[in-house]
Order: structure tokens, then C-alpha cells, then sequence
């Protein structure tokens, strides 16, 4: 892909430091304001950021600025409740310190369970009232088991019982459309200011999941029919998590689901930025939407970056790249560069 100059050094020169610890909101006077929809701004994300070789704690994540964490979840393997884990099917290997109150972040023995992980948050965001908005991408790694107990219904719970009104909801979005797909081509996404203090979960089918040939309902196609099946149901606010298409693709990627009536429950795409930035995709198809678009691996974009140190320039000017392809969140694992995790540009 070619870029202009010009373009690249003026969207740098529009970089928004939103304050890892409160509400972000003093926004530069040639960056988006406030009250910018949320679809039309592009932050920072961080691959696996329970991982304590990039943070000693959880907490040290969510103060990094970051508006997308990432968590690594699975639900069988032989164990009991949601583990957090990047390998071990079996057991906790994470940051997560299950943080009862402000003082205790920092303090805990880590290696909790999801319900930890999401303790944190909610410790965190207690603390700081007013936060940035912050994407919390949950890769199931062997899919859901609902006859385990963990299934979409039992996320929901666990979400709604432990994160509560931190927690942005699809029946919040959805607020007087029959999907989420009519919501956000008639009204869009809120402005970051209206999202200030709030989770936005996004799921996302898992490696262990997509390679398991006897599983034939991936993560991405089970949420997506609970988000029908409540809405039919007038039940959608019950919901707490988004559904991504997974795989970058031209054209309309929902075509892949062979049931239509679930396609307009999937708002949020997910994909290499490599493909996105190639040229071949239209990605003002999804900007001209208001849907949101995650580019993951953002460092592989050519020419190639490093993927964990590159120069604070260096990442910025491909967060820029990639805010002018129409990138709601541009990842990679440059959790040595709070400076650039922080930063949100202008969309397209």
C-alpha cells in the first residue's frame, strides 16, 4: 500500500494521549474530541496482556493506556471454571490477582481465574472513575461448554455479576433496532465520552477451537445465535459480550455463516493487518458502516517493525498507517511504549 507523507505526518501530528489513570479526556486541539463516535477514532491494543513476562500485574496492563487487552480463556481441558492461560489448558498462568478493593491491586497472589481477571478490572475502574473506554478482547481457546457450565449464558452471568454497569452491553447498542447491524448504520457507536468508564467485551474463536475438527459451532457463530435467541426472546439486555468475524475478507465477511439471521448480530471484525493494509480489502467498508475493525499484528505490515521494541516513531507512524486505513484498534505487543498504547488518532 502507498501512503502519502503528508497524510502519515499529519495523523502522527493528531496523536491523543488518553491518560492511562483517568478519564482521558483533555484531548490535543488537532486530535478527535471527546465527543468523537467511538467508530470513528483508531486506538492502541495489546496482544495477551495477562501475561506477567509483559506486566507484573493486571493492574499494570489497564494503567498502560492500552484501549484493547487481550485475555486468553479456556473452559475444558479437563478443569473446572474459566482459566486464563496463553498454554496450559489445565490451570491459571496470568497477572490476575483477584483484587478485592484499590488497595489490594499490586499485593495478591496472581494465577486467578477469569472471574480474577475481571475482579481487577472492576477494582481498577472503581478507581478510576471516568476511564478511557477499553476493549477487552477474549479469545476462547477451545470454544465454549455449555455442559460445563460455560456457556454463553454463563459468560453473561459472570460478566454482569462481577464488571456489572462497567460493562457496555449489545442491548445498549441495539436500543430501539431489532439488530445490532441496523443500530449502528442508523446511530453508530457512542462518542468515547458517552463510552468513558466502560468494557467492551469482543470474542473471538480460538486456536485450540478452529483446529478441533469434532468442534462444529465455533465461539464466533454460538454467541452470535444467543444474541438472536435473547432478542427474539426480549431478553437482549441480558447480553454482555460482542461476537467478531474472525479472518480478514473482501467484500462482506458474514457471507461465511450459512444462517443469515445471524449476520446482523456481528458488528466487529477482527483480522491480520497485513491483509488489511495489502490493498485488497475495502476498509472503508467498514468505516463507512461504523463498525469496528481490530488489525492484529500490526508490526508485520510492511516494512516490518519490531514486534515487542520498535522505536516509539516507528509505532506511531504505523498506527497511522493503519488509522488511515480505517483501523478501530491497531494491535501488536508493544507494551514497552506506553506513549504509543495511549495514543488515539482520527479514523480514516
Amino acid at each position: 500500500m502507498t501512503v502519502r507523507r503528508g497524510v502519515v505526518g499529519l495523523m502522527a501530528g493528531a496523536v491523543v494521549a488518553w491518560g492511562a489513570l483517568g478519564g482521558g479526556t483533555a484531548v490535543a486541539a488537532d486530535g478527535p474530541a471527546p465527543d468523537s463516535a467511538y467508530s470513528a477514532t483508531t486506538g492502541v491494543g495489546l496482544h495477551n496482556a495477562y501475561e506477567k513476562a509483559k506486566y507484573p500485574y493486571f493492574a499494570d496492563a489497564l494503567d498502560s493506556g492500552a484501549g484493547m487487552l487481550e485475555l486468553d480463556v479456556w473452559t475444558n481441558g479437563f478443569g473446572s471454571g474459566w482459566r486464563v492461560s496463553h498454554s496450559n489448558p489445565l490451570g491459571n498462568d496470568n497477572n490476575c490477582e483477584n483484587a478485592q478493593h484499590p488497595g489490594e491491586l499490586r499485593t495478591k497472589p496472581r494465577n486467578q481465574t477469569l472471574t480474577g481477571c475481571l475482579r481487577d478490572m472492576r477494582t481498577w475502574h472503581d478507581a478510576r472513575p471516568g476511564h478511557r473506554p477499553v476493549l477487552v478482547k477474549v479469545e476462547l481457546k477451545d470454544g465454549f461448554q455449555a455442559r460445563r457450565g460455560r456457556g454463553p449464558a454463563d459468560l453473561d452471568a459472570l460478566l454482569t455479576s462481577v464488571l456489572g454497569d462497567a460493562v457496555y452491553r449489545p442491548g445498549q447498542l441495539a436500543a430501539g433496532h431489532p439488530t445490532l447491524d441496523d443500530a449502528v448504520r442508523a446511530k453508530g457507536w457512542p462518542s468515547r465520552s458517552e463510552l468513558a468508564g466502560k468494557f467492551v467485551v469482543e470474542l473471538i474463536p480460538g486456536t485450540v477451537e478452529q483446529g478441533n475438527p469434532a468442534d462444529t459451532l465455533w465461539t464466533d457463530r454460538e454467541y452470535a445465535t444467543h444474541l438472536r435467541d435473547l432478542a427474539a426472546a426480549g431478553r437482549l439486555g441480558e447480553a454482555a459480550a460482542f461476537p467478531a468475524v474472525l479472518g480478514a475478507g473482501a467484500g462482506d465477511p458474514r457471507g461465511r455463516y450459512a444462517d443469515p439471521s445471524i449476520r446482523p448480530w456481528f458488528v466487529l471484525f477482527d483480522g491480520d493487518a497485513t491483509a488489511y493494509a495489502g490493498g485488497g480489502i475495502d476498509t472503508r467498508w467498514y468505516a463507512d458502516r461504523r463498525y469496528l475493525l481490530v488489525m492484529t499484528d500490526a508490526h508485520n505490515v510492511a516494512p516490518a517493525i519490531d514486534g515487542t521494541r520498535p522505536t516509539e516513531a516507528q509505532a506511531k507512524e504505523r498506527v497511522a498507517l493503519l488509522a488511515g486505513r480505517h483501523a478501530s484498534i491497531v494491535s501488536s505487543d508493544w507494551y514497552s511504549l506506553p506513549g504509543v498504547l495511549s495514543t488515539v488518532l482520527p479514523r480514516g
